[in-house]
């Protein structure tokens, strides 16, 4: 098996773990493969800490040894993150998009949490692409969990579960009759699909050559030490990219705007 074909193979499992943690991603799918139209990924995006056994450098580093490279870098200074995103030398392949939290901006129990989870970690799965689906490698506590969502929403996020895609993106530009974000949002309230209005329900704009939508993440049942709660899992965005002034279609993305799509798993206990 080539590295493209492994790759294939580790991107369709992600596919299935993000759809199992996420079932409204499927009834998406579906909703737009029955109009007619065939869905393409733009991107895959992951979250993670500042912890150096697991940042973004080290996580990355799985793509790279695919064919990825490191091309653009972002900080979110609202949220305490900071991001990266990589491409693929063949364009069919999605980008992918890292953050993470800075833990020096954390409080001490926030830093004491992630440190003893990452402690418990068995290091030997970090050695595949595959732990980038692995889910949650720690044991959990929702009283735990409850008391990070006080501080960030996105560590608890990371906390209860761990490592996997926290989102896939259609590609707009690729759909033949929804490629308006407009009409693509109607579309998708008409069919029961709750959005992400954070900021509004479209996030940028063709004069920074990026327009993204995304519906908010459904609650699923996830297993703690206490016994099973329902909490916020994984959402679905949209993108549509503009030409730049060079005439070439906008590949990055717009800090402000990836504020309020963070938003798209800010549900409240």
């Amino acid at each position: 098996m080539t590295k493209k074909q492994e790759l294939s193979v580790h991107l369709k499992k992600m596919w299935i773990d993000y759809c199992s943690l996420n079932p409204q991603a499927k009834a998406v799918y579906q909703a737009l493969t029955t109009a007619g139209e065939e869905v393409v990924n733009d991107h895959i995006a992951f979250r993670t800490f500042s912890h150096p056994v697991i940042t973004t450098d080290i996580l990355s580093q799985h793509f790279l040894n695919y064919g990825y490279k490191q091309v653009g870098v972002y900080d979110f200074a609202a949220k305490k993150l900071k991001a990266k995103h990589f491409e693929h030398i063949d364009i069919c392949m999605p980008k992918v998009f890292i953050s993470e939290f800075d833990l020096t901006q954390g409080s001490s129990f926030l830093q004491d949490v992630v440190n003893n989870v990452v402690a418990q970690m068995d290091k030997t799965k970090m050695d595949s692409l595959a732990f980038m689906y692995l889910g949650r490698p720690w044991p959990a506590s929702y009283e735990v969990y409850k008391k990070l969502l006080l501080e960030s929403e996105y560590v608890a996020w990371v906390y209860a579960h761990g490592f996997r895609p926290n989102h896939f993106t259609v590609d707009v530009n690729h759909l033949k009759k929804l490629n308006c974000m407009e009409e693509l949002n109607s579309f998708l309230l008409e069919n029961g699909f709750i959005l992400n209005t954070a900021g509004g329900a479209i996030k940028g704009s063709p004069a920074v050559y990026l327009e993204q939508s995304s519906t908010m993440a459904n609650r699923v049942p996830v297993s703690f030490a206490e016994g099973e709660f329902d909490i916020p899992a994984c959402y679905y965005e949209f993108a549509k990219r503009y030409p730049t002034k060079s005439g070439e279609i906008f590949q990055g993305f717009v800090a402000d705007s990836a504020n309020k799509i963070f938003e798209s798993t800010e549900r409240k206990i």
